[in-house]
């Protein structure tokens, strides 16, 4: 992934384990688990713990967790990843709370319905975790299947939302 020059950084002690959120002048540009795979090298971001969007952020990922937002209203700057990641990442946003999809379903939602496991490592890289909600897509049979940030954080979250 390419990040824009200008990107900032903050870190925050979700109630899943702390996070690293970062962005650009364009938006939200990533939201990670520390540690969690496919996570850029983040170390010469600058932290800017008093960015009004990293706080805004913080703001609305808070209530998302005590049950107080069902969406996201936040600028994203998904430019870092390739077309196909983007149209991939868009698709992840039109998933409601309290519902999934399949990765074959994504790909025919994309209309690319031989890629689903292009759309697979498209997920696995989106870098914005629960606002982009990449832990709404589940295996064919239903069943939880690969989230970058683990698969306890992926049902944590899914019981958030009242799937599981």
């Amino acid at each position: 992934m390419k990040f824009h020059p200008h990107i900032v950084k903050t870190r925050w002690a979700s109630p899943l384990g702390p996070m690293i959120l970062a962005a650009t002048p364009r938006g939200i540009a990533g939201l990670w688990f520390e540690g969690q795979r496919h996570m850029p090298d983040h170390a010469p971001w600058p932290e800017q713990a008093d960015h009004p969007l990293l706080r805004q952020a913080i703001a609305q990922l808070q209530d998302y967790f005590e049950g107080r937002r069902d969406r996201f209203e936040l600028p994203l700057d998904l430019q870092g990843g390739t077309a196909f990641q983007q149209s991939v990442w868009q698709a992840l946003l039109a998933i409601p709370r309290g519902r999934t999809t399949s990765y074959g379903s994504l790909s025919r939602e994309i209309g690319a319905p031989a890629a689903s496991r292009a759309v697979g490592a498209a997920v696995g890289r989106n870098p914005i975790s629960i606002v982009v909600p990449c832990h709404r897509v589940m295996g064919a049979s239903g069943a939880l299947t690969g989230y970058a940030g683990g698969l306890e954080r992926k049902s944590a979250l899914l019981r958030l939302e009242g799937v599981v």
